[in-house]
Order: structure tokens, then C-alpha cells, then sequence
């Protein structure tokens, strides 16, 4: 796959070998060959495992799940919701940073790279890892649900007391994956302009991460950018 399978940090290459061995994701690769050699594929090549090379399993802390990368010049790094700094700030992350700002006082951001967040261990996670250019949802159903759902999966059979941050309702359909005896799972609206009055705004999932994460006797995200 060259350049579409770049290096996967070692802890996940490991916990999910069956996965990379499946039929389901030598089709998916060959769906990615066909795709570059016709259109134009976000993010480039060599990120698009990012959100797991940047936040090994032993150091995952929180989950942020997306679905779809952005689809725009410029946009997806592999992290979601995140763009690289210098890019204007789609909508919903304009949303999720006025949140962070009224539920911890913080300065509105001045980027829009979360990469400081993955650092600390916050999972950016989209459920598709790559879109055809200006096409959203293109690459959806071509198997890399199976494989971010098996990730999901990995975290929580292998870990304790992550947080799991399910914004919309594609986010909370993936609550079943998750050990909720285990883990802590909090709920709201997507951030998009359509839902975010619907309670994503008010919802203080950024304090309330921290609040848990404190009471477990874990180092709270320092969520200022």
C-alpha cells in the first residue's frame, strides 16, 4: 500500500495484528490504491494513522470519536476535528473551542492543531481515516469501521478508567463497545451548528473528564491550546 500504509505506533500494531491480517482490510487497501490513482485522498498518506501513532494504547486517557475526516484542501492531519495550524477553524471545532472556553475560563484558541491534546493522551479518533477530496462520506463502509471499531474495542478490554467523549448520535452508537463498568462515558449533541444548541453547549465534558480522571488519581488534560 506504499505510502497508504505507513508506520502504526508498535502497541496498537500489536493489539490489532489480527486486524491488518483480515481480508477486510487487504480489500480496504486495494480500495485506497484505486482512489489515489484517480482522485485526490485526505489526509496524505503518511498521517493517516496520526490519532494512534500519537497516543499509543498504554497512554490513552480519553476518547474524542469522529466520523468522517475533513474533506477541504489543507484540512485533515489525522486527528479529528483538528486541523493543522494556519487553517481556518471549521464550524464544529469553533463550537467545541467556545465550549472549552466557557466550561474552564480558558483563551479561545489561537490553531486549530489538537496535537497537544493527543500528546497528553486524548484519542482523536475519526471512524473513517480517509475521504475522497470534497466528497464527504466517500470512504464510508469500505472497512475501516471495522478496524476503528476494533480499536475502540482494544481500549476498552485492555484499559481502565478512560474517559470516552461521544458527541452525536454516530458517536453513541459506539457505546455498546464500551465496558461502562470500566470506563466513564459521557454523552451530548455534535458540535456541528445543527445540534450544538441542542446541548452540546452547557454539556462541560472538558471539566467533567477532569473531575474523573482527578478521582481515579490520574494527571488531568491540560485542554488549553
Amino acid at each position: 500500500m506504499g505510502e497508504i500504509n505507513p508506520k502504526i505506533d508498535d502497541s496498537w500494531k500489536s493489539a490489532l495484528s489480527k486486524e491488518f491480517e483480515n481480508e477486510y482490510f487487504s480489500e480496504l487497501k486495494n480500495f485506497l490504491i484505486q482512489e489515489k490513482q484517480a482522485h485526490i485522498v485526505y489526509p496524505p498518506g503518511g498521517v493517516i494513522f496520526e490519532a494512534l501513532n500519537r497516543t499509543p494504547l498504554q497512554r490513552v486517557k480519553v476518547v474524542i470519536l469522529g466520523q468522517d475526516p475533513y474533506h477541504g484542501p489543507g484540512q485533515a492531519h489525522g486527528l479529528c476535528f483538528s486541523v493543522p495550524e494556519g487553517v481556518a477553524f471549521p464550524p464544529s471545532l469553533q463550537n467545541i473551542f467556545r465550549e472549552l472556553q466557557t466550561d474552564l475560563g480558558i483563551d479561545y484558541p489561537l490553531k486549530g492543531d489538537l496535537s497537544a491534546w493527543a500528546d497528553q493522551g486524548v484519542l482523536l479518533l475519526n471512524a473513517t481515516l480517509t475521504v475522497r477530496a470534497n466528497l464527504a462520506g466517500s470512504h464510508q463502509g469500505r472497512g475501516w469501521e471495522i478496524f476503528t471499531d476494533a480499536v475502540i474495542r482494544t481500549i476498552s478490554d485492555l484499559r481502565e478508567n478512560v474517559v470516552f467523549l461521544l458527541w452525536g448520535k454516530y458517536a453513541q452508537n459506539k457505546k455498546s463497545m464500551i465496558d461502562i463498568g470500566k470506563h466513564f462515558v459521557l454523552e451530548a449533541p455534535h458540535p456541528s451548528p445543527l445540534s450544538v444548541y441542542r446541548g452540546f453547549f452547557g454539556c462541560r465534558h472538558f471539566s467533567k473528564t477532569n473531575e474523573f480522571l482527578i478521582s481515579k488519581g490520574l494527571q488531568p488534560i491540560n485542554w488549553a491550546l
